[in-house]
């Protein structure tokens, strides 16, 4: 099968208009859900479905399926689907889900001009709120999708000015009636920029998805006593910013520990507030995060027990209190043998070279593949920039991954 590489380009250029903000290097477009961007944005992925004769569905959170079924396919045979999203990160770049997206149509695309004829329909999916920006922690289209959240609770998701989901959807004309079902699905497998330098480095067109890293995350609270920074000796002090600095430091220690048998662990203190947060105060409380991810489930158990030890000492040692909170926790997801195995053979069929790797991203196919065979598929990344309007992809990596992802739902459909 043959990519039409100019045409999956124009899609994705298209739709870097919808949103775009001005930028000195790259391109920047920011399109959150429910927005006048977002509105565009479906509209269009919509005219382009119609134009390749796919019909169109949309579910009540806004999901988006279009459906290729040619007079070869079992209708009622449990589709092949693909897809990824379209919103953005505020300032984000044109590929971080676009490229799945429209790589699925091409896909469908290069199977009509090939004159594939699958046995099975072959579905193209923009899934709802993936990046989460506006409306709850992300991922919420497939959420919905696998049962996972119901769809009155996601509609009732709020931003952050109270409007909710549902509201804004219907706004822009796309909160739509039932809900996709992702367990209906035959197989998924979802094309995403890497987001590393695994690739780029190893001069290779195209990742397969071995598993998706689990994800922990924590709220920290540390209290102390807010007071004068120049009147309050230091023996007499209970520095709560000062405590949560011991902590920072544990939780990268406990990290790096963990490193030395498993290396794709990682641990990020990334958000504090700290109050009162003024330059002649003494800080009485800091909230933190704590991210932790590996592939490896008890590396993400060993640096969230040793994050509580370091509480507790730091509690022991200094005049403060300390509070954990675990809200979030997900096991890593290993892909489907099976779903990686078409996009192996694919491109060994397209003389295109594949490479194993980890994803250290969670992405809509973490949720997916609870319900159904899943896989996911990377394209390189430019010095691995992501969620940046310098986020870069060149054409023929866009294209070549493209024709392995074309390659192995033609074989999945067909099978």
């Amino acid at each position: 099968m043959r990519v039409n590489q100019q045409r999956l380009r124009s899609d994705i250029e298209s739709n870097a208009e919808f949103g775009a903000v001005p930028t000195d290097e790259g391109r920047g477009r920011t399109v959150l859900t429910g927005s006048e961007a977002d509105r565009r944005a479906r509209e269009f992925f919509c005219e382009r479905l119609r134009d390749a004769g796919l019909s169109i569905t949309i579910d009540e959170v806004g999901n988006i399926v279009g459906r290729w079924e040619p007079e070869s396919a079992d209708p009622d045979a449990a589709p092949v689907a693909t897809g990824s999203h379209l919103d953005s990160v505020p300032e984000g770049g044109i590929f971080d889900g676009p490229l799945g997206v429209y790589a699925g149509l091409e896909s469908v695309r290069a199977m009509q001009d090939a004159g594939v004829e699958p046995v099975r329909p072959v579905e193209v999916v923009n899934f709802t709120e993936e990046e989460g920006q506006r409306f709850g922690g992300g991922l919420i289209g497939s959420a919905v999708a696998v049962g996972e959240l119901g769809v009155a609770e996601a509609l009732d998701i709020e931003d952050a000015d109270g409007i909710p989901l549902g509201d804004a959807l219907a706004d822009i004309g796309y909160r739509g009636d039932g809900r996709v079902d992702a367990a209906d699905w035959n197989a998924w497998i979802e094309l995403h920029i890497e987001q590393s330098e695994r690739l780029e480095d190893a001069a290779v067109p195209a990742g397969v998805v071995t598993s998706i890293v689990g994800l922990s995350r924590c709220a920290v609270e540390i209290t102390g006593e807010a007071d004068h920074a120049g009147s309050t000796l230091m023996d007499d002090r209970s520095d709560a910013l000062a405590a949560a600095s011991e902590f920072v430091l544990d939780v990268e220690r406990a990290t790096n520990e963990r490193g030395e048998v498993s290396e794709t662990a990682v641990g990020t203190v990334g958000k504090l507030e700290v109050s009162p947060n003024a330059p002649n105060v003494i800080a009485g409380k800091v909230d933190l995060t704590v991210d932790v991810r590996d592939v490896a489930y008890d590396s993400i158990e060993y640096v969230i027990d040793e994050a509580e030890a370091s509480l507790d000492r730091i509690e022991a040692e200094r005049p403060v209190e300390t509070a954990l909170s675990h809200p979030w926790d997900r096991k890593p997801v290993e892909m489907s043998e099976r779903c990686r195995a078409a996009l192996h053979d694919a491109g060994g069929d397209a003389d295109l070279e594949t490479l194993d790797l980890h994803s250290g991203a969670g992405h809509d196919t973490m949720h997916v593949a609870a319900v159904t065979d899943a896989a996911l598929l990377f394209a390189p990344s430019r010095n691995g920039i992501s969620h940046n309007p310098r986020e870069w992809t060149d054409w023929a990596d866009c294209a070549d991954a493209t024709r392995v992802l074309a390659g192995a739902l033609a074989d999945l459909a067909t099978e």
